[in-house]
């Protein structure tokens, strides 16, 4: 059976702004796309814009709120999160990633690229954008908590590993970005997984 579309679908027409916002946001940045943008980019009229969003500014916190952190969501966390290892999961996160990355139209990751541009300058997206980098370091660091990792040593927590993770992958998107190549991803991703690769178990024979 065909599903009807309504002309008038208020849902839709919302979900293809934040569509539209995001992927604009994402390739030229928040202070670079107006709105005028947005509505060609959604094919929705300014009233249609204008009756869920009143401001840029309050579009862009929807964004981040309901795109970004549903995209982190996706990529990354729950990967992490299912994975048996934290290796594992690190590895399945930024595999896929860099599988779906196309040289010569790299665009960054969401996250990064808003808090680059907009956490110092908007404290309002700044705030948020730290619940989203919170809750993807607690998941990677109850997953490196259960399994450990060999090569840090003692002196490292899994708090701080997974800070050490989100800062390497960050730095190595903006890189990416910068350059156009996924080399500095797959650096990344090899002394990550060497890092995260669970330490060894202490068996009756080792205690």
């Amino acid at each position: 059976m065909k599903a009807t579309i309504r002309k008038n679908d208020p849902t839709n027409t919302r979900g293809r702004v934040l569509d539209a916002a995001a992927g604009l946001f994402s390739r030229k940045g928040y202070a670079d796309t107006s709105m005028q943008d947005i509505m060609a980019a959604a094919g929705v009229t300014s009233g249609a814009l204008h009756h869920h969003y009143s401001t840029k500014k309050q579009l862009g916190l929807a964004v981040i709120n309901e795109r970004v952190a549903a995209t982190v969501e996706e990529a990354w966390i729950d990967p992490v999160r299912n994975a048996a290892t934290a290796e594992a999961g690190v590895r399945k996160a930024m595999t896929d990633i860099i599988a779906d990355l196309k040289e010569g139209s790299i665009a960054g990751c969401p996250l990064n690229n808003l808090a680059l541009e907009l956490a110092y300058a908007e404290p309002q997206f700044g705030s948020a954008l730290q619940p989203i980098f919170d809750r993807w370091t607690q998941v990677l660091a109850r997953q490196i908590g259960a399994t450990g990792f060999a090569l840090a040593g003692p002196a490292a927590t899994a708090e701080e590993m997974a800070t050490l993770v989100i800062a390497a992958y960050s730095g190595a998107m903006t890189m990416a970005k910068t350059g156009q190549s996924v080399q500095p991803l797959k650096a990344a991703l090899k002394l990550l997984t060497r890092l995260l690769e669970p330490a060894p178990s202490i068996g009756p024979a080792d205690a």
